[in-house]
């Protein structure tokens, strides 16, 4: 097991660009229970989040009860959008991700892993669309884990995979990816291209523009070829 690293992906942001359906589920949440939308930017500085911590941050002079309401009519919007278009319309890999990924599967000695705020219903929904269930050998959700940046995600990848954290990287686009990362001890990479500015991701060790530049960051952190 010694010679096994982990790469743990955020999804959201990193892998798939999801924001045109979290922008107009949020829209419909909000305006179904006759509330102000929140603006695009705070839209986006939320994902990540556990959707019960997404909705406090969205919604805070509003009660308990009503962040429910929010939560449940999210979901309902989010699924019908989903099932109209489909996950490789509604939730569409980023230019590079799916070769990347390949490349990365083909290492016997890299495995990978998934952190994200999504469901687990959610989240096998997205991997089923794009056919790739196999790939990833640990999937953490929000389901059974504190919202991120609480490190009970990459903890539970860790000890699944029983690969030591340095070891492992974190790869994400928030800064709710990185704060986590830092609190399970992992070194972190940052991606450029995802739903925080660049500036918010102050604690990663690297921070890459294009999945072709993954290899290179991953060889910085861990001095070995990828």
């Amino acid at each position: 097991m010694s010679d096994l690293h982990l790469v743990v992906f955020d999804v959201d942001g990193t892998l798939v660009d999801s924001q045109a359906d979290i922008l107009a589920s949020m829209a419909a949440a909000f305006g179904a229970l006759g509330l102000d939308v929140p603006l695009r930017e705070a839209v986006l500085g939320i994902v990540g989040l556990s959707l019960d911590v997404a909705m406090a941050r969205l919604a805070p002079d509003q009660p308990a009860g009503t962040h429910r309401q929010l939560e449940a009519a999210y979901k309902q919007a989010y699924m019908e959008l989903r099932a109209d278009k489909g996950s490789l319309l509604s939730s569409p890999l980023y230019p590079g991700a799916a070769e990347m990924l390949a490349r990365l599967d083909a290492v016997p000695e890299i495995l990978l892993g998934l952190a994200t705020g999504k469901s687990r219903r959610g989240l096998d929904k997205l991997l089923e669309g794009h056919d790739m269930q196999r790939l990833f050998v640990t999937q953490q959700v929000a389901d059974f884990h504190p919202s991120k940046p609480h490190p009970s995600m990459l903890k539970a990848a860790l000890d699944e995979t029983g690969v030591a954290a340095e070891r492992a990287v974190m790869i994400g686009d928030t800064s709710f990816d990185m704060e986590m990362a830092r609190a399970a001890g992992l070194p972190a990479i940052g991606v450029s291209w995802g739903y925080h500015p660049t500036g918010a991701l102050d604690l990663a060790d690297v921070i890459i523009d294009e999945f072709d530049a993954l290899p290179s960051a991953l060889q910085t952190i861990w001095g070995r070829e990828i």
